[in-house]
């Protein structure tokens, strides 16, 4: 991950004079270093922006610089916001516009005219805010003063999302082989999607992995193989299974880093030549912070490398996933999420097991190596990234994950169960309404709103499922989603 930073662009005029304009710069360069000891990203202080040809500077240096992820502006005095526009208008990376002021409170004793003058803020914000609702600009609004935890977090997450924007614009996604035949929501437009997104999605044949697969030596395995046993129990004795899974994942890598790519599909429809299905391999790598998207569904593999990308330290608790069964007895209705075999451990709520079973699915010669565990409990996301032909639509559902209710012995797979939704029934039905796929992407770290922001960067349709959804009401948002789509 490159080392992203943020950009604190003040907005301010010449009317007030210089004394004024250095106690801003003073200010908003105070205010930039106490934040960021607050915020996942560096804020660094950049410019009291008094001109069009400042701000259309200021711009054009964001857009070109690689470490910026986005820029966040306040009006500390008044700013005419025509003097704006140029810059809005040319500006390619996330906007945040935070409304805030210097002083907490009103100092009864002390405010004058020159007080008045010097903090307009309430003033300067609103006039900055029209310009960009008057451009139909994407941003980010957020109310609140500087030094108080609630909008700093809320900067901080909006910083996140910023990230996945620009972890997007750069993806390049490897495909080893085709999508599952005759599935149509692992489809789509890839060239719409590069357009849209960034994301670079190219195919390498599955002889070409098993020719670096057969480079592969074997003090490069046995390395791999001790990093494996120091992090999870190992619950076989079949340590050849373990090895060639450390052969599979060592050649997909070196691949991967020689082209640029942070993600991943196969299928097990096309094993040409190799053994085993990836299992430990693709959860290892995603551990790694590596996306991946099983049966050759390359949309949830980059939206895995993107949120792993926006969570915690910059790979977070996301993973693949994909819908298995339900439990649908009355009152105690939940959802059992898993695999083949490629779920991350970073979902695990104690330390996962390497176990090898057959599988009965795809042309695996030997029984693959795998990790088994259970899902933390907790609140969390699925997402979904379909498309709809001629646009892109973001699905977001609320859960919350619960300790599996019963230990299923016999299901040799790394599982998640949770509550969906506002409840089980009324999800699924909300959830197929809006076309989700099977396959999603299921976060402990990423929320909602980060991925509504992310949707808002990205200009695409975002849908999100809570426990106040309705199908009623979900069709009407649909409805009405397609017409205002159709007119951009």
């Amino acid at each position: 991950m490159k080392q992203y930073n943020f950009w604190f662009v003040v907005g301010s005029q010449f009317l007030y004079g210089n004394e004024v304009l250095e106690t801003v710069e003073a200010r908003a360069k105070e205010m930039a270093e106490k934040m960021s000891r607050s915020l996942p990203f560096p804020l660094l202080y950049k410019v009291t922006a008094k001109t069009n040809k400042e701000i259309t500077d200021i711009v054009k240096e964001a857009n070109y610089d690689d470490t910026c992820a986005g820029i966040i502006t306040w009006c500390h005095t008044f700013s005419p916001s025509k003097m704006w526009i140029n810059g809005l208008a040319n500006l390619a990376k996330p906007y945040c516009h935070f409304a805030t002021q210097y002083n907490r409170e009103i100092p009864n004793d002390e405010i004058d005219m020159d007080f008045m003058n010097l903090n307009q803020a309430a003033h300067g914000d609103r006039e900055h805010g029209f310009i960009a609702a008057r451009l139909r600009m994407p941003r980010k609004v957020i109310a609140g003063f500087w030094a108080d935890k609630e909008p700093l977090k809320r900067i901080g997450d909006w910083m996140k999302a910023a990230v996945g924007v620009a972890v997007s614009k750069d993806l390049k996604v490897m495909r080893f082989g085709d999508n599952m035949r005759e599935v149509a929501v692992t489809e789509g437009d890839k060239v719409e999607v590069q357009t849209k997104l960034g994301w670079q999605v190219n195919t390498w044949a599955v002889g070409d992995l098993v020719k670096e697969m057969n480079a592969v030596t074997e003090a490069e395995i046995d390395a791999l193989v001790k990093e494996y046993l120091s992090e999870y129990d190992v619950n076989t004795p079949n340590m050849e299974a373990i090895r060639y899974q450390a052969r599979e994942e060592i050649a997909m890598q070196k691949m991967m880093d020689r082209e640029g790519c942070l993600a991943f599909s196969n299928t097990f429809q096309d094993l040409y030549g190799m053994e085993q299905l990836p299992g430990l391999a693709s959860q290892h790598l995603m551990a790694k912070g590596y996306g991946y998207g099983g049966e050759g569904d390359w949309k949830v593999s980059a939206m895995t490398a993107i949120m792993k990308a926006m969570g915690e330290g910059g790979n977070g608790a996301s993973a693949f996933m994909e819908d298995y069964t339900y439990h649908l007895e009355a009152g105690r209705e939940y959802s059992l999420g898993a695999h083949m075999l490629e779920v991350c451990p970073s979902l695990a709520g104690d330390k996962p097991r390497i176990e090898t079973h057959h599988l009965g699915i795809g042309m695996n010669e030997k029984d693959p190596a795998r990790l088994v565990f259970e899902g933390k409990e907790g609140p969390a996301i699925v997402v979904s990234l379909v498309d709809m032909g001629g646009r892109l639509r973001l699905i977001v559902q609320d859960i919350e994950c619960v300790k599996p209710i019963m230990p299923m012995p016999n299901l040799p797979v790394a599982r998640v169960m949770w509550r969906a939704m506002p409840d089980l029934t009324t999800g699924v039905e909300c959830w197929i309404t809006a076309g989700g796929a099977h396959h999603t992407v299921l976060s402990y770290d990423v929320s909602a709103e980060q991925m509504k922001d992310w949707a808002r960067m990205m200009d695409i349709e975002f849908v999100h499922i809570t426990k106040d959804t309705t199908v009623d009401g979900l069709e009407k948002e649909l409805f009405l989603n397609d017409l205002a789509w159709k007119l951009k």
